[in-house]
């Protein structure tokens, strides 16, 4: 009997590990754009290996994570969501008693691996937001709302503790697209955006003095621009002197005399401006266009409730991720810490990232075997 058990066990083991779990196309695309990641930062950081062989690690790692998570049924998932979702709050807490980092305490040090627990929030979030609609009636009544902005004022309110508004608006935005997803009228969208504008002034007086001066820098960086008003103006240096083709490949002066700051991290797509002008940049976004839409297409073709809120809220976050990093660059949004997907070095976000198109790609192969 033992046997027979085993080997039924065997035979679906070997039958999930030939049955294909990734969406090629989307996959594709994610290749790429790291392979670009990997060129630009070798050359913002001057030639430097080490550099462009930890990112590596990281894919490695993020690979790793994607073909897991796509092996994962969408229903084990929704089960795990309540789990995962409290796991990354106590480990926020944690990091408010016991992290570690430079200027904010954002890092957990377990020994045997450091890392950022708010990276996992950017995905537990928008999961805890589907798991919790998807049993209820939608569109969400106001009950609803009320327990939804619980779900993502605990996370959002202890990463901004930290400090990091970045990534604390980050994750507040992930778990609302799951819920602007649930078929929310927009007279109610409508009143949730006045309500946060009306807020806006009341959160002003919550802010640190340097995220006060990046807003003031965002208004009018030319007012200090040999301090606060640096990042902007040099970012905006590089950004124009790309022209239509390019300086070429490890060509650029900003990032090379030292002139572009944090150039391997959230100001790297200056960096590639600079070095691939007009034409760089289009194809760059054309890639970023193409998995957006292929993650909204996901979820637009899902099978159940949490899936397509969970896989428009990953869709969506990503388009974020872009959209504030290239508007941070240029000069249209204050700077505010965004890494650019992918391309940007440090940190766990290439992980996390990749563990959420895992997701999407469970999403995807399971609502094909119902076929």
């Amino acid at each position: 009997m033992i046997d027979t058990h085993l080997d039924r066990l065997a035979q679906a083991a070997r039958r999930q590990l030939r049955r294909p779990r990734v969406d090629l196309p989307l996959l594709l695309a994610l290749v790429l754009v790291g392979t670009i990641g990997l060129v630009t930062l070798y050359s913002a950081g001057d030639k430097d290996a080490s550099i462009v062989i930890n990112q590596g690690m990281r894919f490695l790692m993020g690979g790793v994570a994607l073909i897991a998570m796509s092996r994962i049924p969408p229903s084990t998932l929704r089960n795990w969501t309540p789990w995962f979702y409290a796991i990354g709050v106590v480990l926020l807490v944690l990091v408010e008693l016991f992290g570690e980092g430079r200027g904010s305490n954002r890092w957990l040090d377990l020994k045997f691996v450091r890392f950022q627990p708010s990276e996992l929030l950017k995905l537990a979030t928008p999961m805890m937001v589907a798991w919790y609609l998807h049993a209820r009636t939608l569109p969400p009544d106001w009950r609803d709302l009320f327990t939804v902005a619980v779900i993502i004022g605990i996370p959002a309110g202890l990463i901004a503790e930290q400090p990091d508004l970045g990534t604390s608006l980050l994750v507040a935005a992930s778990g609302a697209f799951a819920l602007f997803l649930s078929g929310l009228s927009w007279w109610r969208i409508g009143g949730l955006l006045g309500l946060a504008a009306g807020a806006a002034p009341v959160a002003w007086h919550f802010l640190h003095e340097y995220q006060r001066n990046r807003v003031r820098m965002f208004m009018d960086p030319e007012s200090d621009p040999l301090g606060n008003g640096w990042h902007i103006i040099q970012s905006e240096i590089a950004v124009g002197a790309g022209g239509v083709f390019g300086k070429g490949w490890h060509q650029g002066s900003q990032s090379r005399l030292e002139f572009l700051p944090e150039h391997t991290t959230d100001f790297v797509f200056s960096v590639f401006s600079e070095e691939f002008g007009l034409i760089g940049v289009v194809l760059l976004i054309s890639l970023y266009v193409f998995i957006i839409g292929r993650s909204l297409w996901i979820a637009a073709n899902a099978k159940d409730t949490y899936s397509r809120l969970l896989a428009g809220a990953i869709g969506m976050s990503f388009f974020v991720y872009v959209m504030v990093n290239g508007g941070m660059i240029t000069g249209l949004l204050p700077v505010v810490g965004v890494p650019l997907p992918l391309v940007s070095y440090g940190g766990t976000s290439a992980v996390s990232l990749l563990t959420g198109f895992g997701v999407l790609m469970s999403i995807h192969a399971h609502r094909k075997a119902l076929r």
